[in-house]
């Protein structure tokens, strides 16, 4: 079983791995897989996305986002206690990113991504472009903005926010569910060794990063403990995106 489906959304793991038979992307592709409750991810997906405009790789790179669902990992919604909790301190490794204790009224927290993580997937068949602004604008409205991603009509509201993104050929794939097969099937993979947490990264030439550049381990219990973030090098996300890029 994954280490993330009994412990904290990331596991402390910075350095690439051997190849991985799972998953291998094209060149110029870097395969995601994460979930949008995960602070972690939150993080991760900003520097991706930050570091690929600075290099001047956005014509070179494109994100190809997968599924890792820590409410079915865990048979359970994610802790809000335990979400609360990473806020500050991961806020405070990347304030540009945008965090927020939830500011909505309580009834309004998510009680899931699965809705949201399938219009992130239901837009690839638009492009990977517009799936990454989708994704992007699903985790500010979440960690920044206290948006109910769970709601299929604030979705809709922050499809319509980001740009590049057809609207009603999205809802038209969340009436007939054409990507929910996809979720399924990248679940079944996210139980395997195969994708250790979220976020964890694969490249073309057969390796992996898990949660690239962060280690950390968690104190007290899951759900009502606290991430302990004992190292941060965002420079590795330079590595990874030339990588890609070869």
């Amino acid at each position: 079983m994954p280490e993330s489906t009994t412990a904290p959304a990331a596991v402390p793991s910075a350095a690439a791995t051997e190849p991985s038979a799972a998953v291998t992307p094209p060149p110029g592709v870097l395969i995601v897989h994460s979930d949008l409750w995960c602070s972690f991810a939150h993080l991760a997906i900003h520097r991706l996305h930050t570091t690929r405009a600075r290099l001047g790789l956005e014509d070179r790179v494109s994100f190809d986002l997968r599924a890792f669902p820590l409410e079915l990992l865990n048979d359970a919604p994610s802790p809000r206690p335990g979400t609360d909790s990473e806020v500050a301190r991961m806020a405070s490794l990347e304030p540009a990113a945008g965090w927020q204790l939830w500011q909505a009224k309580d009834w309004l927290y998510p009680s899931t991504t699965l809705p949201a993580l399938e219009a992130v997937l239901a837009a690839k068949e638009q492009s990977l472009r517009a799936s990454e602004l989708l994704d992007l604008g699903l985790r500010r409205a979440f960690w920044a903005e206290s948006r109910c991603v769970s709601n299929r009509r604030v979705i809709l509201d922050v499809a319509k926010e980001a740009g590049g993104v057809d609207v009603a050929e999205l809802e038209a794939a969340l009436d007939d569910g054409r990507a929910r097969r996809a979720l399924a099937d990248q679940t079944a993979l996210s139980r395997t060794d195969a994708i250790r947490c979220s976020p964890h990264l694969f490249l073309h030439d057969g390796t992996d990063v898990a949660n690239p550049g962060v280690e950390v381990s968690w104190e007290g219990a899951y759900g009502v403990g606290w991430p302990v973030v004992t190292g941060d090098d965002p420079r590795v996300y330079e590595d990874i995106l030339l990588r890609a890029a070869a």
